[in-house]
C-alpha cells in the first residue's frame, strides 16, 4: 500500500481488497515444499519476507556476492490489466526501497503485467535505468505460449535493454495446468511443470523468437532439466522430417537452446545415482546451460549442498562465468 497512488489506495480500501495477500495460487505457502522449516518465520508470514533472515540464510551462509530476487506476486494474476500493471509497479518499487536499497548483494526481476505487452513494456522502460534489475520475470504458464507474437514486444524491450527472460514455475490457471484437463491435487500440478516448460521451449524455438531476437537469452527458473536431452534429440528428429512448415528454424532445435536457454540449478530433478546425473549432464552436451541457484527459501534439497558433486568439474563456470554470461547487467553492477 505505501507503493500505490493515491486513487489506487482509496479504490483499495473501497473495495476491502487492502489486506489481501495476492499469493499466486500456485505457490500456497503452507505446503511443506514452500520453505524449508528453519528458513520459515514465526505465524503467518511469508516465507523468504523477512529481510535479515534471507540476508543472513541466502546470502552470508552460501557465501554469494551477488543474489537475483524473483519476486512471485498474485499481482500477475489479476484479471484487470490496470490492477496488474498498479500492483506490478509497486511490487518493483517495493522490491528497490525495501530490499535493493539495503543490501548491494542484492538484484532483482522486474514484475510486469503478463496478459497486456503495452503495460509490460511500459514496466520495463520505467525500470531499465536501474541497473539492479537484471531480468524480466514471466511465468511458465500463461493464456498462451510464449512464443505467440503477443508477448514479442516484451522481447523486444528485454533485448533492447541487455535483460533476459526468466521464466520461472508458475501459473496464471487461466486454463488447465495439464494438456489434459483439470489435476485433482497439487502433486500433479508439482510434476507436470516439466511438461509445460517442454512445451514453452518448443513454442519459443518453433516461432522463431530468437531468429526475431538473436541476442536474447532466456532462462527457466524451477524447470529442472533432466528432461532436456530426450526433449532435445525428439525435437531435432522432428524438426529433420517436417521444418518445410517453419522454415524460418534453420538450425537443429539442439543447437538454439544450448545457445540462448539457461537453466538454474535447484531444485534439481536429480536421479537416485550420481552416475545417472552424469550422464544426463554429459548427453545435455554445453556447461554453459547451467546457472547456479539456492531456491531460497523452497525445501528442494538440505543444509547448504546446493552443488551435487557431477557438477563439481563445472562448478566456476556454474557459479560465475555463466550468469555473468547470461545477465550482461551484473558486469556493469560488478565495477
Amino acid at each position: 500500500m505505501p507503493f500505490i497512488d493515491d486513487y489506487w489506495s482509496e479504490q483499495f480500501v473501497e473495495r476491502g481488497i487492502d489486506k489481501l495477500p495476492f499469493t499466486l495460487s500456485c505457490a500456497p505457502p503452507n505446503t511443506p515444499l514452500a520453505a524449508r522449516p528453519d528458513w520459515r518465520l514465526p505465524g503467518d508470514s511469508l516465507p523468504g519476507s523477512d529481510f535479515d533472515m534471507l540476508t543472513s540464510q541466502a546470502l552470508d551462509d552460501f557465501g554469494s556476492s551477488i543474489a537475483i530476487a524473483n519476486c512471485l506476486h498474485g499481482a500477475v494474476a489479476a484479471h484487470s490489466d490496470d490492477l496488474t500493471a498498479v500492483l506490478s509497479r509497486a511490487v518493483n518499487e517495493w522490491l528497490v526501497r525495501r530490499w535493493l536499497d539495503r543490501d548491494p548483494r542484492l538484484r532483482a526481476s522486474i514484475v510486469i503485467p503478463l496478459e497486456n505487452a503495452e503495460l509490460a513494456v511500459d514496466e520495463i522502460e520505467a525500470r531499465a535505468a536501474d541497473k539492479r534489475f537484471v531480468a524480466v520475470l514471466m511465468l511458465a504458464m500463461l493464456e498462451r505460449p510464449l512464443g505467440n507474437r503477443s508477448f514479442w514486444p516484451i522481447y523486444a524491450a528485454a533485448e533492447r535493454h541487455d535483460l533476459p527472460i526468466v521464466v520461472h514455475a508458475g501459473s496464471l490457471y487461466r486454463s488447465a495446468p495439464t494438456s489434459i484437463g483439470w489435476p485433482s491435487y497439487f502433486l500433479e500440478d508439482y510434476v507436470n511443470y516439466s511438461g509445460a516448460f517442454e512445451s514453452q521451449l518448443l513454442s519459443l524455438i518453433s516461432e522463431g523468437v530468437f531468429v526475431k531476437f538473436p541476442s536474447l537469452k532466456i532462462v527457466f527458473a524451477e524447470a529442472g532439466f533432466c528432461w532436456l536431452p530426450a526433449f532435445m534429440w525428439r525435437a531435432n528428429k522432428a524438426w529433420r522430417g517436417i521444418r518445410a512448415e517453419v522454415p524460418w528454424v534453420k538450425e537443429h532445435p539442439s543447437t538454439i537452446v544450448r545457445r540462448h536457454v539457461r537453466f538454474t540449478l535447484q531444485p534439481i530433478d536429480e536421479p537416485p545415482d550420481e552416475s545417472q546425473l552424469e550422464q544426463v549432464i554429459e548427453q545435455i552436451r554445453c556447461d554453459d546451460l547451467f546457472l547456479f541457484s539456492t531456491d531460497y527459501p523452497h525445501w528442494q534439497f538440505d543444509g547448504l549442498d546446493a552443488v551435487p558433486k557431477p557438477f563439481g568439474p563445472i562448478a566456476r563456470k556454474m557459479l560465475w562465468d555463466n550468469p555473468l554470461a547470461t545477465y550482461p547487467r551484473l558486469k556493469e553492477t560488478l565495477g
